[in-house]
């Protein structure tokens, strides 16, 4: 596997846990505070979130099948973009867990 296909999925995740946050953030300011300019804050990162979140998808789909994942650790790793602080967690994890494996697949350096 190269290395870029897992960071790229890396850049997605932290993309999506951060717009995730705001989201939150925001709609913890429109519906529990009720602070003006909440609504149009709410609206603008909720589409970007959405957007973005497809294009996760599509590189966490992308890094688990060729990692070669089990169902079940595949959906978890796509459903971690829609649960606030959990792309975090779980890009950390997966990062640790691929690491060793994105090392052993680069080819070795030829000596002159």
């Amino acid at each position: 596997m190269k290395k870029s296909v897992l960071t790229r999925y890396r850049v997605m995740a932290y993309v999506t846990g951060v717009l995730l946050v705001l989201l939150t953030l925001g709609m913890i300011g429109k519906y529990v505070l009720d602070l003006d300019g909440a609504a149009d804050f709410t609206r603008v990162v909720s589409i970007a979130h959405g957007w973005l979140y497809v294009v996760y998808l599509v590189f966490a789909f992308d890094l688990g099948s060729k990692a070669k994942w089990p169902v079940a650790k595949q959906l978890w790793v796509l459903l971690a973009g829609t649960i606030p602080t959990a792309a975090f967690f779980v890009e950390r994890r997966i990062s640790h867990e691929l690491r060793g494996r994105v090392a052993e697949d680069a080819p070795a350096p030829v000596k002159a």
